[in-house]
């Protein structure tokens, strides 16, 4: 995949380190606690809350940001970006995982100190722009409402969303969402370049009376996006909730964040919770 950028030069306050953020934060942690910035690899940043993630990739016309976290959120993000020594005015591009207001309640605030054009999958599009869940959702019912941000296009599966030499690829992942979208792209540090995939919950998590076994097609497409993780290229994990993929311990491990098998695990995790799940419903139907 194109679109690798080398930043490996650029040099950050001593503070916002990888093993900061892992004293700081705990795991399940509070989604509106702060937590430090830190270097993933190469051009790309955690700048999240410490029980939210939130990715920016930058780049030389500009920078990608994935994820806008709650409203609250939204400005631990904005001074996260600032204390990393970029601006908030080349943020470009916002860009989304799954249309929850723990993940997208942020955005019209980021939007707004930004003014960084927002795209959206066709199906969270419509909560994105409103606010409102859609009625389809296996937690209608459970949110309240959230600021509603302007979607200035549509991304489609396996086309790539370009910003001068960045390329993210956009996968559809639904099952925790209509809409979720899970991202790949490369960051390179002294010509060695790796894969990230930055992959969407998925987790089969619903109000009571719920039964996704009652949607025959969404389970198919379910079962059809934790295939796709399952194979993709992916030297380090990451997804919307730090602690799904296990990031503090794996920041305490040798290699870090890097693990070629941590899609592969991720997605045989999640797919035994699915499986459970679905036998549940059918032995209490």
């Amino acid at each position: 995949m194109g679109g690798c950028a080398d930043l490996s030069h650029v040099t950050l306050p001593s503070e916002l380190t990888a093993k900061n953020w892992a004293d700081t934060c705990n795991d399940w942690d509070d989604w509106d606690k702060v937590g430090p910035a830190y270097q993933i690899y190469g051009n790309s940043y955690y700048v999240g809350t410490c029980g939210i993630s939130a990715i920016l990739i930058t780049g030389d016309q500009g920078h990608i940001l994935i994820d806008g976290a709650t409203e609250a959120g939204a400005d631990i993000i904005a001074n996260n970006i600032k204390k990393l020594g970029f601006s908030l005015a080349d943020v470009k591009l916002l860009l989304h995982s799954h249309e929850h207001f723990d993940n997208v309640a942020g955005l019209a605030k980021l939007q707004t100190l930004s003014g960084a054009k927002l795209l959206a999958s066709s199906e969270a599009a419509s909560v994105i722009s409103t606010g409102n869940l859609n009625s389809l959702d296996p937690q209608f019912g459970l949110h309240d409402t959230f600021p509603a941000a302007r979607v200035d296009g549509l991304v489609t599966e396996q086309t790539p969303v370009t910003l001068g030499n960045l390329a993210a690829l956009p996968i559809s992942t639904p099952g925790h969402t209509y809409g979720a979208l899970s991202w790949q792209w490369q960051s390179c540090e002294n010509d060695q370049c790796l894969t990230l995939v930055y992959a969407d919950s998925l987790s089969p998590v619903s109000r009571g009376d719920y039964h996704f076994s009652h949607y025959p097609d969404y389970i198919k497409a379910y079962s059809q996006g934790l295939t796709k993780i399952s194979s993709l290229d992916c030297d380090i994990l990451l997804t919307p909730h730090p602690s799904a993929s296990k990031m503090r311990d794996r920041l305490a491990m040798p290699n870090g964040l890097n693990d070629a098998n941590g899609c592969k695990d991720y997605a045989t995790k999640v797919s035994k919770r699915l499986n459970r799940r679905l036998h549940k419903e059918q032995i209490i139907k």
